[in-house]
């Protein structure tokens, strides 16, 4: 059945292709921040503990909200390891790492996001996508202000 939203064949498959960037990075960033979140040592053990806790229950959030835009384009979305490997710009993490290291990365993973989502956006305005458009604000919203809260950490 063909998909008549308003939109052409190639708009809609441009932004799915976006879109499923922006879900495999998001869910990279997802499981790096669980991984974090469960390793992560020193004396500000309890509050990154706590903080990536928050950070990774709102990108499981996020990735639901991804993939369903994805659908409703009337595109598959991706959802294996190996194809979020395949697409995400997002290194997985190290459990080894210091919480320093940890903070920085999850900092380069949030702003690696709101580019993916700025890259995005003229596909989305160009299409009059306007719930594309509403999804990439509130995303960029959300990893601005956590790459903040995370950037601060870094302060000397």
């Amino acid at each position: 059945m063909s998909i008549n939203i308003g939109m052409t064949d190639r708009q809609r498959e441009d932004i799915a292709k976006g879109l499923s960037q922006l879900l495999a990075d998001s869910y990279t960033l997802y499981l790096k921040t669980h991984n974090y979140h469960w390793n992560v040592r020193g004396p500000m053990f309890h509050s990154l503990h706590t903080m990536f806790e928050t950070q990774y229950n709102e990108l499981a959030l996020a990735v639901d909200e991804i993939a369903e835009r994805i659908r409703a384009l009337g595109f598959l979305a991706p959802g294996s390891y190996s194809e979020f490997a395949a697409l995400s710009s997002i290194k997985e993490g190290n459990s080894q790492n210091d919480a320093h290291t940890m903070i920085r990365e999850l900092v380069e993973g949030q702003e690696t996001i709101v580019r993916i989502c700025r890259e995005i956006f003229p596909l989305a305005e160009e299409a009059a996508d306007e719930p594309t458009a509403d999804l990439l604000t509130t995303r960029m919203q959300a990893h601005e202000k956590t790459a903040w809260m995370l950037r601060v950490l870094l302060e000397k």
